[in-house]
């Protein structure tokens, strides 16, 4: 049986644009050296892309390894490649292991990230122009809406998207409710 391919609702005809005032903590051991910055210091070069994750939940986990195969494909694209993390850094630390040193990670425990980007389900994947605007995003997990702001990601950075669903994606779920 062919499964009917859903209404793409991660773009949106009118981007979001979050406050460039939004202050985000990268996860980091000398914070005198990685100080928080306001979202719009981070788009100063590049854009953003963020998978956001809540660490205290299956959902979070199970996507957690086709998150990171999907932002290492836009590494050395003209795009931040982040995690956030509703967590405290030792939490975080704990939920992601050597992942916390691999790519750039911010902690958001008050999930103020969440509020802004206006994110109603977790995990989400997230992209941010340097423009601040936000043209794409998925919530939940369903590999032809993550295709899509992927797809975006690419052609705003004329990068090449990674192939999703691939083989050990998990099956569509819904996510769990993002402020907990």
């Amino acid at each position: 049986m062919l499964e009917k391919e859903p209404v793409c609702a991660t773009v949106y005809f009118v981007a979001l644009t979050p406050s460039p005032n939004l202050i985000l903590s990268p996860l980091a051991l000398d914070t005198k050296a990685h100080p928080a910055r306001a979202l719009g210091e981070w788009l100063t070069t590049f854009h953003l892309a963020a998978v956001v994750l809540d660490p205290y939940t299956n959902e979070s986990s199970w996507i957690l390894n086709t998150a990171v195969r999907i932002l290492r494909s836009f590494g050395d694209s003209a795009t931040r490649t982040s995690l956030i993390v509703t967590a405290t850094a030792e939490e975080t630390r704990s939920f992601l292991g050597p992942l916390a040193k691999e790519f750039l990670v911010f902690t958001d425990p008050e999930r103020a990230a969440v509020k802004a980007f206006e994110l109603t389900t977790l995990p989400a994947f997230a992209f941010i122009r340097s423009d601040g605007t936000m043209p794409a995003v998925a919530q939940g997990w369903n590999a032809l809406e993550w295709r899509s702001v992927a797809q975006t990601i690419a052609d705003t950075t004329a990068w090449t998207a990674p192939l999703i669903p691939a083989t050990g994606d998990p099956v569509s779920f819904s996510g769990t409710p993002a402020l907990g």
